[in-house]
């Protein structure tokens, strides 16, 4: 892991230390509302360790505690997730090595970790960009969850407080420099306007499905492209993937 650290720059790792902590305050307060909501400990904290994703364990959360099947509480999650499989492709080259490190890569594979990974272009940056914040990621959110828990009731309404806009605010400050590019701001504003346009006819959680469709303007550079870089594609351009991840990062969480 020291080894990692000294890979990436101070600035990227300021980045992934303010995340934390906005994953850390949204983690809190997930733990507080399962916990005050009626559900014993043990859920939020088995959700945080197995599923590992805010925004389906919100989802999943929020079902049951509205008298929902826990086989919906399954499906709603499922179906957030999905957006995951995109991000999947774009870092695969990560998750290379034994099946044992794929395996325990495509657990830390979240929203942040992706972004991180794609902002590089050195291919060590990127693998110790995806490692360092995922394991960073996965430690602060199970703690935050824990601690929130213990809280119970004590936060009661997160929304008053604001916790819920300080992790979209943060990602989105992070992907505003990825705007630059034509192409991708072109791909972004798609997918931001298509998951806009059906959030009034769609159940929640499937607007930012329907803002993958970005990813069709993903590859497609703003400017006609040097010699040099002309074989790109949208899988090996770092900064084709990360215009999916600015379209639907406001919608999750």
């Amino acid at each position: 892991m020291r080894s990692l650290l000294r890979t990436l720059e101070h600035a990227t790792l300021r980045d992934i230390a303010l995340v934390c902590v906005a994953d850390a305050l949204v983690g809190a307060s997930f733990g507080a509302i399962s916990v005050s909501g009626g559900l014993p400990l043990w859920v939020p904290m088995t959700l945080s360790l197995l599923v590992f994703a805010g925004g389906s364990q919100f989802a999943a959360v929020g079902v049951v505690l509205s008298g929902g099947s826990a086989l919906a509480a399954v499906a709603t999650g499922l179906v957030l997730n999905a957006r995951l499989l995109p991000f999947g492709f774009a870092v695969s080259d990560v998750l290379q090595g034994p099946w044992w490190r794929r395996l325990l890569g495509a657990q830390l594979l979240t929203d942040e970790s992706a972004a991180f990974a794609l902002q590089q272009h050195d291919p060590r940056r990127r693998r110790a960009a995806f490692w360092i914040c995922g394991v960073a990621l996965f430690v602060i959110w199970n703690l935050a969850v824990l601690l929130g828990g213990l809280a119970g009731g004590l936060i009661g309404d997160t929304d008053v407080l604001g916790l819920d806009a300080a992790f979209p605010a943060v990602l989105l400050a992070l992907v505003l420099p990825s705007l630059r590019d034509r192409g991708t701001r072109t791909a972004a504003l798609t997918g931001a306007a298509a998951a806009v346009a059906v959030t009034p006819f769609v159940p929640a959680g499937l607007p930012v499905l329907f803002a993958l469709v970005g990813l069709v303007f993903a590859g497609r550079p703003g400017a006609t492209p040097h010699a040099g870089n002309a074989g790109k594609t949208a899988g090996t351009d770092p900064a084709g993937p990360e215009a999916a991840v600015s379209a639907v990062k406001q919608e999750v969480r």
